[in-house]
């Protein structure tokens, strides 16, 4: 069950579903696409698939999961309503693509079918809901990185070699043949414009970017280097990629590949780079922790990185674009601070009683999910979710009441 505090529930503005349909081209392959084969040729838009239904708003959920028992859970944030899903023995990650939930455990991964999804073609987006569907197996378990987007999903095991899954495959439930990648990488492999941005060692030197095809053949390597890679983010304006001395930011435009750093500007030792980021899908403000009393928030449309000092951090998060820097400390509260000038806006009450790991140690440390209206946080010994309001100072929207603690959490739908 659930509590509400709003006697008006808030949505995403309500767009035409007649104008989210116009304007899609034909069928292309999935391979290639940045999009979910469909075709429009049939009346059918782009995205779709058999037993969706196409809705005028965002459709977001919550995937839940606790490593303790294994339990995971969809949280509805439309209806309220929390679906049960399998058990899964040794649950240690939980990530998302924005549609499939990729459940990890030491010895494969289970691919959860969220049942909510949007196709974001920049001038009109598609939204899409479906039932929530057990979906299979993939190979790789913990120390195996999942990115993906709408046309394909990557895995990247801990020695460096990848293999891609086509999107239609996984969503017909088929996951036995997945191309693999030739080489190993010094990172995830990232699904980008239609193409592949990896990282190759080159020995003792720092790694080089290569972009691939979608098969694995090269077809651009933009000059660069990143020393001691850690972090990866797709935004609007590219792929970042956390290096020793900042960010490579790798860019597409009009076919040709470009790899630009943006540098700290100062020599920042390994415990306060950034190792993992965060942000709002679409967003082009990125989060990182910077040490134990500080984030970093890295702008990639300027190009600037600014170290906000805080609290002790917990989990961290923005949406960008003028929206407070959210940052769960370990007195429990949720703070707001304003990027541009580390001043604190606002804090709310202790939300969470007992937090568990931190920014840079705990592995089951609750996380801040960001969309276009609204944060989320999860308490894993509340056994609650926060529906957080952070254009009205972090006013606790909704409250979640879960029969599980959810210890690991993603949003999908977006």
């Amino acid at each position: 069950m659930f509590v509400r505090r709003e006697v008006t529930f808030l949505v995403p503005a309500l767009l035409s579903v007649a104008l989210l349909t116009a304007g899609c081209a034909g069928r292309e392959d999935a391979r290639s696409s940045a999009e979910s084969p469909s075709s429009s040729a049939t009346g059918t838009p782009h995205g779709y698939v058999e037993g969706a239904t196409e809705s005028a708003e965002q459709q977001s959920r919550l995937l839940l999961g606790d490593p303790a028992t294994g339990d995971t859970r969809v949280l509805d944030l439309i209806t309220g309503e929390i679906h049960a899903t399998a058990r899964r023995a040794g649950l240690t990650a939980l990530t998302t693509d924005g549609r499939f939930g990729y459940v990890q455990g030491a010895d494969g991964t289970h691919v959860l079918d969220g049942g909510a999804w949007t196709v974001d073609h920049g001038d009109h987006v598609h939204y899409y809901r479906a039932q929530i569907k057990e979906v299979g197996e993939l190979p790789g378990g913990s120390g195996t990185s999942l990115r993906g987007d709408a046309g394909v999903t990557v895995t990247t095991a801990a020695d460096g070699k990848a293999a891609v899954h086509v999107r239609a495959d996984l969503e017909k439930g088929l996951l036995d043949a997945p191309d693999p990648l030739p080489g190993t990488y010094a990172g995830p492999v990232v699904a980008y414009a239609e193409h592949l941005v990896a990282l190759v060692p080159d020995g003792d030197a720092p790694a080089k970017v290569v972009v691939l095809d979608r098969s694995g053949k090269p077809v651009a390597a933009p000059e660069s280097e990143c020393e001691d890679p850690g972090g990866d983010a797709v935004t609007r304006r590219g792929v970042v990629l956390g290096c020793a001395d900042g960010a490579l930011l790798v860019r597409e435009d009009g076919g040709t590949f470009t790899a630009e750093k943006i540098p700290y500007g100062e020599q920042v030792p390994r415990a306060r780079r950034a190792a993992e980021f965060q942000h709002r899908p679409g967003s082009s403000t990125l989060t990182a922790s910077a040490g134990e009393n500080a984030v970093w928030v890295l702008d990639v449309t300027e190009k600037t990185w600014t170290r906000v000092e805080t609290g002790p951090v917990v989990a961290a998060n923005t949406a960008g674009e003028g929206s407070p820097l959210m940052v769960l400390e370990t007195d429990g509260a949720l703070h707001g601070y304003d990027p541009s000038t580390g001043r604190e806006t606002a804090v709310t009450e202790r939300l969470l009683r007992n937090v568990p790991g931190t920014a840079t140690g705990g592995a089951a440390a609750p996380v801040i999910e960001v969309d276009r209206s609204r944060a989320y946080l999860n308490d894993p010994e509340g056994r609650r979710v926060y529906e957080i309001d952070y254009n009205d100072e972090l006013r606790v929207a909704r409250t979640f009441d879960l029969d599980v603690r959810p210890s690991l959490m993603v949003e999908t739908g977006r």
